[in-house]
């Protein structure tokens, strides 16, 4: 699984920080999505489709590992 971000499109909820904090995190000022881990491990998989699933600005992509 390779895992995208688009930053212009983030609007700061943090529902991918809430359920994937080893993949993503939120810049300090203004809460914009960080990747941290552009292809975790296969224990997350589920939870980054989770994320990607539950973002409200769908801006989260993820491409592999059907």
């Amino acid at each position: 699984m390779k895992v995208a971000v688009d930053q212009d499109k983030c609007c700061g909820a943090g529902t991918c920080v809430m359920l994937v904090p080893d993949v993503f995190d939120q810049r300090d000022e203004d809460g914009v999505v960080v990747l941290l881990d552009e292809q975790p491990p296969e224990q997350l998989h589920d939870s980054v489709r989770e994320a990607v699933d539950m973002c409200p600005a769908g801006a989260i992509e993820v491409a592999g590992a059907e």
